[in-house]
């Protein structure tokens, strides 16, 4: 047994291992997944030494905590918290050597939702059509790591990154997503259009991977009846029948059935991955290219 390897100890509420994800195969039905905060993913790893496509550790709210059979370089990102080893507070996004046998605890977010930590050499299990992610809504992937859980790691490539201090925005105080109208906005009428895009919502506490759910003013159709099953995209503004909008995040389904009244610019779903429920969320619509 190779002692290249992480045994968890307190997997917390949810972690999973994320990489950059599985896209180009939703005509088979299977979601991108892939790390929600896709640049503090890309920083950990960097900051330990790792490509950008390594596989991280996505912990969720409260942590999570490991113990390495070997000595180890590790680096903890993405949500702010505090970061001990065996009790002994160390920096967090700052590259760490972590003795075999010692306890790294990942704790409790102090801001924000989810935080990454990368091992040098990444962690290696088994990748499936092309990515180690964990997929929520297929179940592709590892599981969500349990107690007791034994995950490989692989060898480290190069010297880890020099820093004095890794960038990293704040998580949001006000969730601002800037989206194109459509594809069915003419489901909607015009006051729930002007609703949607004046209106704040905040972020409700049953928001996961697959989806930031939201809670504010319900939207009123203007079409009855059914909309066929259609295509799905990466941050697809999907409005169910209580008329509250679903941003869809990266384990969203491949196909839906509800109206998409609006699409989100890419480049602002990061900070969905960090907007803790009750965060504030406005909608800015931007034209068509």
């Amino acid at each position: 047994m190779t002692d290249r390897a992480l045994v968890v100890v307190r997997a917390g509420a949810l972690t999973t291992v994320q990489d950059r994800g599985r896209p180009g195969h939703a005509h088979l039905g299977v979601p991108r997944s892939g790390a929600l905060d896709g640049p503090a993913a890309a920083l950990v790893n960097r900051l330990v030494g790792n490509p950008p496509e390594a596989a991280v550790l996505e912990t969720t709210l409260n942590g999570c905590a490991v113990r390495p059979r070997s000595t180890v370089t590790a680096a903890v990102g993405g949500a702010p918290c505090p970061v001990t080893v065996d009790g002994r507070p160390v920096a967090w996004g700052t590259p760490v050597r972590i003795p075999a046998g010692s306890v790294l605890d990942i704790g409790s977010a102090v801001s924000g939702v989810r935080s990454y930590l990368a091992v040098a050499g990444g962690i290696a299990v088994d990748p499936v059509l092309g990515s180690r992610s964990t997929d929520l809504l297929s179940g592709l992937g590892p599981p969500p790591l349990t107690d007791g859980t034994v995950l490989p790691l692989g060898q480290p490539l190069t010297p880890h990154a020099r820093v004095d201090a890794a960038p990293h925005p704040a998580p949001p105080a006000e969730l601002i997503l800037h989206v194109t109208l459509g594809p069915r906005d003419d489901w909607f009428t015009h006051d729930a259009i002007r609703t949607f895009t004046s209106q704040p919502y905040r972020v409700s506490t049953s928001s996961n991977r697959i989806g930031l759910r939201t809670e504010g003013p319900a939207l009123e159709r203007a079409l009855p009846g059914e909309l066929p099953s259609e295509g799905m995209v990466l941050g697809a503004v999907q409005v169910p029948p209580d008329g509250h909008p679903v941003i869809f995040l990266a384990d969203h389904p491949t196909t839906g059935g509800y109206p998409v009244i609006a699409v989100v610019r890419p480049t602002d779903l990061p900070p969905a991955a960090q907007a803790a429920p009750g965060t504030q969320v406005r909608f800015i619509p931007v034209r068509r290219h």
